[in-house]
């Protein structure tokens, strides 16, 4: 049984599959490298693709949305491509090191200044605080839509309505959301979002995405050819050419074609509506095992499908053996990349279990589950 979604879901939908593999047996080109009709078969699996997520985040130029390996690629062009050195930049305290080791690797190296909005125990952010610490050399506000370890979702229209009054870029990590809570980044005011494809949007690994929007201009993270305007010494100007320097993963933009087309059709509102039942199912129940700690906020509606927990006396790890060799559970232990939430939630020392659904998960998996933990209370 497989209860680790927040790394990567899994099964993906049928229709990923027969996508990556068919782009794989019947075109597999370079896109940009060469003419005849599976080259433009592969333009227009490119172009449909990057039309769809587009559609999905309620983005209104498609050539705003760049294709990147994953969030983690995402989110370092965008702070990296995005400031230049000195500046002031706001963050929270249940970042994922995708979003803090960049910064830090600023800070050392070009000099900017990071502020650390602290969460609280329940990972939940006042956007009061935010607004607390603007500056005049304040210069962009990053933080993620839901924490990958306790699965708060975090106030990102609210601090989009404050970052667009005082005129600062946000850039929002939504690699636990996408495809799990419907976005519209015109409606939250997000200037940048970056995705991965793997996890909510139910893609193949390898393939991610960062919207910019219209004004904002990046440095590119990496640069080469890009199948067109060979004759510049530096990358293009146009959008997305500019940043998408190298041969595409087309295979895996196929997939994730077809995932956020399922999405599209079986209705993003929907699928959240099921992992928030199972979620709060889950919560309930863990709950009522002596020994054993949640974390974060009790309504499921105020998270995303992700619930970390521990057993006193019994380390994680061992936990997360025991369910996958005694239960044939998997589920996920340890930081989870995210140290700084786990110093927000006191959990730094130890890490936590972490169970994570989706889309394909049961109530009989969250039951199976919530059996398996009490055997493990009882015998550990």
């Amino acid at each position: 049984m497989y209860l680790n979604n927040a790394a990567t879901s899994y099964p993906k939908p049928e229709e990923v599959y027969h996508a990556v593999i068919d782009c794989m047996r019947n075109i597999g080109v370079s896109v940009g490298r060469g003419s005849g009709s599976q080259f433009v078969e592969a333009e227009k699996i490119i172009y449909e693709a990057r039309t769809l997520v587009a559609s999905l985040f309620g983005i209104k130029d498609a050539s705003r949305v760049i294709f990147t390996y994953n969030a983690t690629h995402a989110l370092n062009l965008a702070i990296k491509g995005f400031l230049k050195g000195g500046e002031h930049v706001i963050t929270t305290s249940v970042e994922h090191n995708a979003v803090w080791r960049p910064l830090k690797h600023l800070e050392r190296t070009k000099g900017i200044e990071i502020t650390v909005i602290q969460c609280d125990s329940y990972g939940k952010l006042k956007v009061s605080d935010v607004e607390r610490h603007i500056r005049k050399e304040t210069k962009l506000i990053v933080m993620t839509h839901a924490s990958n370890v306790i699965g708060t979702i975090l106030p990102v229209e609210e601090v989009g309505e404050l970052a667009r009054r005082y005129g600062i870029p946000l850039l929002v990590d939504a690699a636990q959301t996408a495809g799990t809570v419907p976005i519209d980044v015109e409606e939250m005011n997000i200037d940048m979002l970056a995705f991965t494809g793997h996890k909510g949007l139910l893609g193949p690994q390898g393939i991610g995405g960062l919207y910019v929007r219209e004004g904002i201009d990046l440095e590119p993270l990496i640069h080469g050819g890009t199948g067109s305007h060979s004759h510049l010494e530096e990358q293009p100007p146009t959008m997305p050419e500019k940043h998408e320097a190298g041969t595409l993963n087309l295979p895996a933009i196929a997939g994730l074609k077809a995932a956020v087309d399922f999405l599209m059709q079986h209705g993003v509102e929907r699928i959240r509506e099921h992992e928030v039942t199972l979620t709060q199912t889950l919560l309930r129940e863990l709950k009522k095992i002596e020994r054993v700690r949640v974390y974060g906020t009790t309504d499921a509606r105020e998270r995303v499908g992700v619930v970390s927990f521990n057993i006193d006396g019994v380390k994680p790890s061992e936990v997360a053996m025991m369910l996958e060799n005694g239960f044939g559970i998997i589920v996920r232990y340890g930081l989870h990349c995210a140290p700084m939430a786990h110093r927000t939630i006191g959990t730094f020392n130890t890490g936590t279990v972490r169970v994570s659904v989706g889309p394909f998960n049961t109530e009989e998996d969250i039951f199976a589950l919530v059996k398996a933990v009490q055997e493990i209370c009882e015998i550990a």
